[in-house]
């Protein structure tokens, strides 16, 4: 196979290969292994591809971007950049996008290898290029360049390339493109300034990170929407959050949505906001969070009680983040009658609302639900009962009712919060109480598609593994339930047949 593959490759360096045979070269390095191809292939074979690409035949070039895709794989970084650099500078400004996104995703290759990456950074041109292909039209391409740019700044000298050289002003030029290009560069620096504080001060050294700051805070409210997005992810790292709390980021915040109230136009920023300080309160303290900012609490509740299906499904999403742990659970159990009432509401949104609403509200019940085992006391056992039977006047009936619907994402959804409950005893005895219940979860048959057989697994494995479901089970349904968890998910019982004598 390697000496036909040569072959082809001799005849595309003489161009006497027709596209036929660029096919045919495209199949045949699928079977050749890399080490094989990396014995084979000479500068002239690859010199001679890229030559192939300056042609006005979109077949011919898709044919040979797949061909060099797989030789450039099998060849060292290091001999790629060193031998192949003016071609690569070539392929960024090629007409066919393929070509560029086949260039810059070799150069993010080359940095990640780190005798490589000196000579990217010692290449200037081709580095601003690729920050010209951020303002590229396909977003393909601009999402090539900023993953590419991103493995550059995970070295001090690629940070150093990035903002403490001419190339600064590069990325603030391509900035001025257009409001979507200048989003993408935010992009490219809160992805940057997420790996480390070190990255975060040479990105909060560029100016960049205030600018985009100044657009979250500033008075256009779609730009608000846009920008909150990017202030969340930077907030998911500890150094990103101190750094937004040392800056007054996070009160500004607050205070904007204090201010929401007599805004007409804060539905478009409002759910980023609030979703912002959810996501805030898991990842540091959900007490803390909400004791320092309580119009955000406050708000979470007014969105919900609302009559506008967005906010309640931000609402129901925030609540089911905040009550994904125990401090979040306990925050909530604080508002006492007011969040009752709120379960309520969602166990009646869960089964009358437009699908994608009742889906929200099925997994926020199941994040709210769950306790793992180690934290099942007695307390807190009682709430999430007392929570469970808030939802409706007769809840196990209401997602029963709901699992045997023929939407498979409402099914596994209503399972997902049989499961969130299964390894809590109050619910293993409601469980076995309601008639034909465990017959139902050890029926194969009622579930038609993979993701509904998943979900039923996951609620028999969570029934098998709690430490009650013997006792209260008892042992007939016990050994019925272990024995569906052995079989696996997709077990079908095989139906014998007898021969008859005589029969075809």
């Amino acid at each position: 196979m390697a000496e036909a593959v040569v072959e082809l490759l001799e005849r595309a360096a003489r161009r006497e290969a027709p596209l036929e045979e660029l096919r045919a070269l495209r199949l045949a390095l699928q079977a050749v292994p890399p080490a094989a191809l990396r014995a084979r292939l000479s500068d002239d074979h690859l010199g001679a591809l890229f030559a192939l690409l300056s042609v006005n035949d979109r077949e011919q070039v898709s044919a040979c971007v797949s061909i060099l895709e797989r030789l450039l794989q099998a060849l060292d970084p290091v001999y790629v950049i060193q031998n192949l650099r003016e071609e690569l500078q070539k392929g960024l400004f090629h007409p066919d996008d393929s070509v560029k996104i086949l260039t810059i995703s070799q150069v993010g290759r080359i940095v990640e290898n780190s005798d490589a990456v000196t000579e990217v950074l010692n290449s200037p041109e081709l580095l601003r290029q690729i920050i010209n292909c951020i303002g590229g039209e396909k977003i393909a391409v601009a999402k090539e360049a900023i993953r590419s740019l991103s493995r550059i700044a995970q070295t001090q000298d690629g940070l150093e390339a990035l903002f403490v050289s001419s190339l600064l002003s590069d990325l603030k030029n391509v900035m001025a493109t257009s409001d979507v290009v200048r989003y993408r560069v935010y992009e490219l620096i809160v992805e940057i300034s997420s790996v480390s504080a070190d990255s975060l001060n040479y990105c909060a050294s560029s100016g960049l990170i205030s600018e985009l700051i100044g657009e979250l805070t500033g008075d256009d409210v779609l730009v608000r929407a846009t920008c909150i997005e990017m202030v969340t992810s930077l907030a998911h790292t500890p150094h990103g959050r101190q750094y937004l709390a040392q800056q007054g980021v996070i009160d500004k915040i607050s205070n904007i949505i204090v201010g929401a109230e007599s805004d007409p136009f804060s539905g478009f920023y409002l759910p980023g906001f609030v979703k912002f300080f959810g996501n805030l309160a898991v990842v540091d303290s959900p007490q803390q969070i909400c004791e320092r900012y309580p119009v955000f609490m406050e708000k979470v509740f007014e969105m919900a009680e609302s009559h506008d299906p967005t906010m309640i499904g931000v609402a129901v999403d925030t609540l089911g983040i905040l009550g994904s742990n125990v401090e979040g659970k306990q925050v909530l159990q604080k508002t006492r009658s007011r969040f009752q009432n709120l379960l309520n509401r969602i166990g009646h949104q869960a089964k009358n609302a437009p699908t994608e609403l009742r889906l929200r509200c099925l997994d926020a019940i199941s994040s709210l639900l769950y306790l793992p085992p180690e934290q099942q006391t007695e307390d807190l056992l009682r709430m999430t009962e007392s929570w469970f039977t808030s939802l409706s006047s007769q809840p196990l009936e209401l997602f029963r009712s709901i699992s045997t619907q023929p939407f498979p994402d409402l099914h596994c959804g209503a399972l997902r919060v049989f499961t969130a409950i299964a390894n809590q005893p109050w619910a293993q005895k409601l469980m076995l109480d309601s008639p034909g219940f465990v017959e139902y979860v050890v029926d194969r048959s009622v579930e038609p598609d993979k993701a509904s057989k998943d979900a039923k697994y996951e609620l028999v494995k969570a029934l098998v593994n709690s430490k009650t479901i013997a006792e209260i089970f008892g042992n007939q349904y016990y050994l019925r339930l272990r024995a569906y968890l052995r079989e696996g998910p997709y077990y079908v019982k095989a139906v014998s047949t007898t021969a008859v004598e005589g029969a075809e």
